[in-house]
């Protein structure tokens, strides 16, 4: 009996110990990190839209579909445009002729004129359809050189390394200049945007080690260190940001966005960790 009571005392005091040390690994963690949930993954995302209007003539890929940088997209009826480009460029073939004829002739006049055969009205005259022609063809090359620029965006291309994430385009469709097509998001990297506490941030700083875990990669943790602090608080930016002047004043903790940067992150890693995902980060401060 004295053994069995001896066993329990020593069981308890062995449980003790561990809840001791649990607590005091507990309490050390909660003392050198501060942690959120508040953070999601950010990537670069934008909304592809062509420069030109006209009718979709081709889509040549789908949504969810990885992308090359430069890679057509899509393409618009390029047969206006290219003729544009043509009756510019045959305009600036005819004047440049004309510049050549009256550079010869401005040539001509000068020696006349230094020998005194014609007047300083003769030869003011040539000097100035030779200037007028000269800024005439610069004139007709930058049209000549825009026509061909509105020409080369009848294909839309990816602008980066990336997937389709969502298509609003089909052949057939007449499309206005800055018409969203395709959303976009980069594959280059990834990074975090958490949202701390203004009672948490006071050591946080540039450089210091952060650990994210992804709510829907259970299991995986990923590593990273911070790259900023915003110089304001969300809601400085919000639609309605609040008005504190009014009297009705309602002491509210703010939360500050700060950039966090995944490192050593491999192709399928950035691939898994889709945008906007929810993350939990802990940041080491002490």
């Amino acid at each position: 009996m004295t053994n069995l009571k001896n066993k329990k005392k020593q069981v308890m005091i062995g449980a003790g110990a561990v809840l001791t040390v649990a607590a005091a690994i507990f309490g050390y963690y909660e003392w050198s990190h501060v942690s959120t949930d508040n953070a999601q993954i950010q990537a670069h995302t934008l909304m592809l839209s062509s420069k030109v209007p006209g009718i979709v003539v081709e889509v040549l890929v789908q949504e969810n579909e990885p992308v090359k940088e430069g890679q057509v997209l899509a393409r618009i009826d390029s047969q206006d445009y290219k003729n544009n480009v043509k009756s510019a460029e045959a305009d600036l073939e005819g004047v440049k002729a004309k510049l050549h004829d009256a550079e010869a002739n401005y040539k001509r006049m000068g020696d006349l004129f230094r020998q005194n055969v014609i007047s300083r009205a003769q030869y003011d005259n040539a000097e100035a359809v030779y200037r007028e022609l000269s800024k005439k063809v610069q004139a007709i090359q930058a049209q000549v050189s825009t026509a061909q620029l509105n020409a080369s965006y009848t294909e839309i291309k990816a602008p980066k390394d990336g997937r389709i994430a969502r298509k609003s385009v089909e052949p057939g469709m007449v499309i206005p200049s800055g018409q969203p097509l395709f959303g976009f998001v980069e594959s280059s990297s990834r990074w975090v945007i958490a949202n701390f506490k203004e009672t948490e941030i006071t050591h946080i700083e540039q450089g210091k080690p952060v650990k994210v875990e992804v709510d829907a990669l259970p299991g995986q943790e990923f590593h990273g260190e911070i790259e900023s602090l915003s110089p304001s608080t969300g809601a400085i930016f919000s639609l309605l940001p609040p008005d504190n002047a009014t009297g009705n004043f309602t002491k509210v903790v703010q939360r500050v966005p700060v950039k966090i940067k995944l490192l050593n992150l491999t192709e399928k890693e950035i691939e898994k960790l889709q945008a906007g995902l929810s993350a939990n980060v802990s940041v080491k401060v002490r």
